[in-house]
């Protein structure tokens, strides 16, 4: 990734992100620990790109009748 593109991302925290998504922080520990949502550890907190928030959010839409 560079530079230019790295300074425009935004990271969340796990809280903010359990906040978002309305589900528990150990959903959003274990979907990260799954690979189901990337995240950065910085040290030992866990931060997540809010792009790949809303990228998990768009792609988990379900079609109803």
């Amino acid at each position: 990734m560079s530079d230019d593109r790295l300074s425009e991302v935004r990271f969340l925290t796990v809280a903010e992100v359990a906040s978002i998504m309305r589900v528990s922080k150990m959903t959003v520990y274990r979907m990260v620990h799954n690979g189901e949502l990337p995240a950065v550890r910085v040290g030992r907190s866990f931060r997540v790109p809010q792009d790949a928030v809303n990228d998990y959010l768009d792609s988990s839409f379900v079609e109803t009748a």
